[in-house]
């Protein structure tokens, strides 16, 4: 299977307390309208932290529904607990997904070998293609290149990785050490073109959750190494790329959809409204760009 492209990881949006299913599935169709190659539901965008693994399952069973394979859907099963981990992966697996999005365990800080044995003890559990993602800036942890080779060789399943460790460096090394067939995706909007540069495969994108369009476009050139006019398309963005993290992610995004009208303006604690600056300066940002 070619997973080359991008993937939304979708918010997850709320009314009055509750997941507004309404709103999530117009999200989902403003997404396929748009060519994404996948939707990513209950990732670090859709507040999962927040969300009841019963929550969970209805969404990610919504989206599969909804999207009746005219795109991919990898869904978030990660925990910090192997146990759980592997238990939400074969749950998350029965629902028809065509991946699951892994998370490094978080906060109890494992060692390589821990990461080694969390990754492998979950792959092996499931038939599906796993996404490792790594992300030490939410994790603590840094899935180090040797650990991912050995995860990579021991692991069949284990197909694609979402870097979003900041080191293009270390993503350069993975897709220099990395099989041929092996899937590097970016974690990170505004590094996408210098890693497919280097030979990645697209992006798990928080942006294209608004601007879709603008998203497949930049990546499709860059795929086919038209350079010139993805770097021409990524310059446009680049403000877009720095100021969708004005606060912490998902604030800005939600923020964004909900000025454009395709959500409520609804977050769950500990994730709240971003600061009236921040928002003034993301909302003239936006405004300038078109977008709104």
């Amino acid at each position: 299977m070619n997973w080359q492209g991008v993937y939304t990881a979708i918010v997850t949006p709320f009314k009055d307390g509750e997941i507004d299913w309404d709103a999530l599935k117009k999200l989902v169709e403003f997404q396929l309208e748009n060519n994404v190659t996948g939707i990513v539901p209950c990732g670090t965008t859709g507040e999962s932290p927040c969300l009841s693994d019963e929550e969970a399952f209805k969404l990610i069973e919504n989206v599969v529904k909804w999207t009746d394979g005219k795109c991919k859907v990898i869904a978030g099963s990660g925990t910090n607990s192997t146990a759980k981990t592997i238990a939400k992966s074969k749950k998350v697996e029965s629902l028809g997904v065509d991946g699951l999005l892994v998370v490094n365990p978080y906060y109890n800080k494992p060692t390589q070998e821990g990461l080694y044995q969390h990754f492998k003890a979950v792959a092996d559990s499931v038939k599906i293609p796993i996404v490792l993602y790594n992300i030490k800036g939410r994790t603590g942890v840094n899935v180090e290149t040797l650990t991912l080779m050995r995860l990579i060789k021991e692991c069949p399943n284990i197909r694609i990785v979402k870097e979003a460790s900041g080191n293009l460096d270390q993503m350069k090394e993975v897709i220099k050490q990395s099989p041929d067939d092996f899937t590097v995706l970016s974690g990170d909007d505004g590094i996408t073109l210098d890693l497919i540069k280097a030979g990645g495969d697209g992006v798990v994108s928080v942006a294209s959750n608004i601007i879709p369009d603008k998203m497949v476009a930049l990546v499709n050139a860059a795929l086919k190494k038209d350079f010139d006019e993805a770097e021409k398309m990524n310059t446009e963005l680049k403000d877009f790329f720095e100021k969708e993290f004005i606060e912490t992610n998902p604030l800005p995004i939600k923020a964004a959809l909900a000025m454009k009208g395709m959500i409520e303006e609804e977050y769950r604690l500990p994730m709240c409204r971003m600061s009236s600056a921040n928002r003034e300066r993301w909302q003239a940002t936006l405004k300038n760009m078109k977008i709104l």
